[in-house]
């Protein structure tokens, strides 16, 4: 191939922007930052099948109960929370999240004694209690300086309620991964006294619940987090407030909230507050964290640091496992040798059928700028590479290869090479065949990228991304590589 083919080549806005992806995939993986110590691997994250770790699988200690009831549903509620010593949370118009460990045996002569029936039963939490979980558990996690870790919801099918949780924490042995997942971190709420000095207030362990962000007051803007203080911890509370004159001068004397001795919220007591405070302690107290979106974040971030990493819901620990380290890299060698040999043996199948470099040495070619691509993405958005996503990339090369054998077929008809004009009507019927095959595959793939099932989303992700790189850059680049080859 002579140098006016390769300029021409290169010109070409198709062929340029699937280089450029290509180089900036390996700028990702090895340049940005460079990584010379973990040789091929560059900056790509394992999951633990290949690094090795642990994995947890979390139970939920909660039901979803739909009911029926002529009585107001804040009454009922009080009623089944004294009756059940339970907190019970209303999460749709006709159900009650019952935050103990019941059965549906158990439930229903309380629930026909405060007045209501149960329609339905079912073990798990709602969206927002499952969110919480996941939240607080990737916070911690996160604070704690573990790497390459995931949490997953995990929810039956046809079903809107999760029902387990599944952590992975990869080089992480099992000891270390149960500590992590019980462990609660230290909430303080500390006292500016004078100048930058501070005094201790009170331990989390004073705080007896924690409500979900709120606006406040109802219907503005403003968003807050609401927490109830144990008898003890009310009186401490006022005693520090008024020893240190918070109460008298508030914005001189700021509250600080620490979680593990790094400050969460810091701000001055409310007048109103401070007034109370004067005759009597509080035991209800609210955060304000600010308007708008900001301040909603914020709000969710403040619940988590107040509950110290305790979960919304009691879980049990229903399934673990761990894969050690060496084997981690004996799966990592396996699988970078199996796609090796798949590379070698489609290039030596290909080059046997038209026996031609120039046809066999793009389609490599092809394959090889849709793989680095696509781990080029992965590097990007921190996708952690494990067996199945492996498994996705092979599959993702086997029907790359189906797809440019198609593209060189149609436009080889009887052997002969067509028109300039013959060349783009055959190109354009073989893209369609192309495009229909390469939907099929995203609409089969779909559901299990959007099902909470870990070890299969991983295979699904890649499959569609292949598809999506494949249609949109790569089948088009090898159909111009193909064209220009074919007019020497």
């Amino acid at each position: 191939m002579n140098g006016e083919i390769i300029g021409k080549l290169i010109r070409d806005w198709r062929i340029a922007l699937m280089l450029v992806l290509v180089f900036g995939s390996i700028a990702g993986i090895y340049l940005l930052p460079p990584n010379p110590d973990r040789g091929l691997e560059g900056n790509l994250q394992f999951g633990l099948d290949l690094e090795g770790g642990s994995w947890l699988q979390l139970g939920f200690q909660s039901e979803i109960v739909g009911f029926q009831t002529d009585r107001p549903v804040a009454d009922l509620i009080g009623d089944l929370e004294r009756r059940l010593d339970a907190e019970v949370v209303w999460v749709g118009e006709h159900h009650l999240e019952i935050r103990k460990d019941f059965s549906r045996e158990a439930l229903q002569p309380v629930f026909t004694e405060a007045g209501a029936e149960i329609i339905s039963y079912q073990r798990g939490v709602s969206p927002q209690t499952a969110n919480d979980v996941k939240r607080i558990l990737e916070d911690k996690i996160n604070r704690l300086g573990t790497q390459d870790a995931r949490v997953n919801l995990l929810t039956p099918a046809g079903s809107d309620f999760a029902q387990y949780v599944r952590v992975e924490l990869a080089g992480v042995d099992m000891a270390t991964a149960q500590e992590i997942v019980g462990t609660q971190g230290r909430f303080e709420i500390r006292i500016y006294t004078t100048g930058n000095a501070t005094e201790h207030v009170l331990y989390g362990d004073a705080i007896t619940s924690v409500g979900v962000p709120t606006q406040n007051p109802p219907g503005s803007n403003y968003w807050g987090v609401g927490f109830t203080f144990s008898e003890q911890g009310a009186v401490a509370f006022r005693e520090a407030a008024i020893e240190h004159g918070a109460v008298n001068s508030p914005a001189e004397h700021e509250l600080l909230m620490l979680l593990d001795n790094e400050t969460v919220y810091s701000a001055p007591l409310d007048p109103n507050l401070a007034a109370k405070l004067r005759t009597a302690p509080e035991r209800e107290l609210s955060a304000s964290t600010g308007s708008g979106q900001e301040g909603l974040d914020a709000a969710m971030a403040l619940e988590i640091h107040l509950r110290a990493g305790a979960l919304p819901v009691n879980v049990d620990i229903v399934g673990s496992g761990s894969v050690p380290a060496a084997l981690g890299e004996h799966f990592k060698m396996m699988s970078l040798i199996a796609g090796i040999l798949a590379v070698l043996t489609v290039g030596v199948v290909v080059f046997f059928r038209y026996r031609e470099p120039y046809i066999v040495l793009p389609m490599i070619g092809t394959t090889a700028a849709e793989l680095l691509i696509l781990l080029g993405i992965a590097r990007a958005i921190g996708w952690q590479l494990d067996l199945a996503t492996i498994a996705g990339l092979i599959a993702v090369m086997g029907t790359g290869i189906d797809q440019l054998v198609i593209i060189t077929d149609e436009v080889l008809h009887e052997g002969r090479v067509p028109s300039p004009n013959l060349y783009l009507k055959r190109y354009g019927r073989a893209f369609g065949i192309i495009a229909v095959a390469a939907t099929t595959m995203f609409i089969a793939m779909l559901p299990l990228a959007l099902m909470d099932l870990s070890t299969l989303r991983g295979f699904a992700i890649i499959a569609i991304l292949g598809v999506l790189i494949g249609v949109l850059i790569t089948r088009p680049a090898y159909g111009k590589i193909i064209m220009m080859i074919f007019s020497r």
